[in-house]
Parts: structure tokens; C-alpha cells; sequence
């Protein structure tokens, strides 16, 4: 079973699933034991898959860190808050957060895109 630990502890990803908004990105942050990443990359694909049926998704893409580390980040782009929100209290994807390894800690946390001059556009 993943581990939950909150990316920002004064605004965690409970708290973050009443709000209204979107397009947002969900960034979650995986660290586990060396020896068990391939079991948390599989684990990732099995959720993947099943998000990617769900209205409201995107995208999603899983990144590594380089180097002997094994932390991992998962950037996934939905339509809604309330759209992921459907998804991730899902019980059938809730059951399956028991697939992961014993070492998996996840940090999600949501993000809305900002427009900032010269730079980027909303």
C-alpha cells in the first residue's frame, strides 16, 4: 500500500480536492526502496491505465530521476479538480493503491497554470 506524505502540509491534496478549477495538473512525487521500483513502475502503469478511461483526463507521464535514485514523478493533466476528484475517490481506484510496494511514499499535489508576461500564457 502507497503511503500518502502531502507536498505542501498546509494545503494537502484533501484539502486541494474542494476546490473548483481547472485545466490542473496533478505532479506526484514517488520515492521508494531501490529494489522495489520495478513493482512501483508497474503499479503506476496499472493506475495509468485505468485513469486514462476516465473523464476529464488528458495526459500523464512518468519521469525518473537520474542517477542510481529512486524517486520518481508523475505529471498528469486533467480537465478538472472535479473531474480527477471523481477518478482518484473512486473505490475501484482506491482498492487498487494496495498494488503498490510497502516502500512507496506518494506526494501528490494540484496545480493550476498561470500566465506570466514574456514568459508564458495561461
Amino acid at each position: 500500500m502507497v503511503n500518502f506524505k502531502p507536498l505542501d502540509p498546509e494545503f494537502p491534496i484533501d484539502h486541494q480536492l474542494a476546490v473548483e478549477a481547472g485545466p490542473v495538473v496533478l505532479v506526484n512525487l514517488f520515492t521508494v526502496d531501490s529494489a522495489e521500483q520495478d513493482a512501483l513502475v508497474e503499479a503506476w502503469r496499472s493506475d495509468a491505465l485505468w485513469m486514462k478511461k476516465q473523464p476529464g483526463y488528458i495526459s500523464t507521464q512518468l519521469h525518473k530521476a537520474i542517477g542510481d535514485g529512486s524517486m520518481y514523478l508523475n505529471y498528469a493533466v486533467w480537465d478538472s479538480v472535479a473531474d480527477f476528484r471523481a477518478a482518484f475517490s473512486n473505490p475501484e481506484f482506491q482498492q487498487q493503491l494496495s498494488h503498490y510496494p510497502s516502500s512507496a511514499v506518494t506526494a501528490p499535489h494540484l496545480f493550476e497554470k498561470i500566465a506570466v508576461p514574456n514568459c508564458c500564457t495561461s
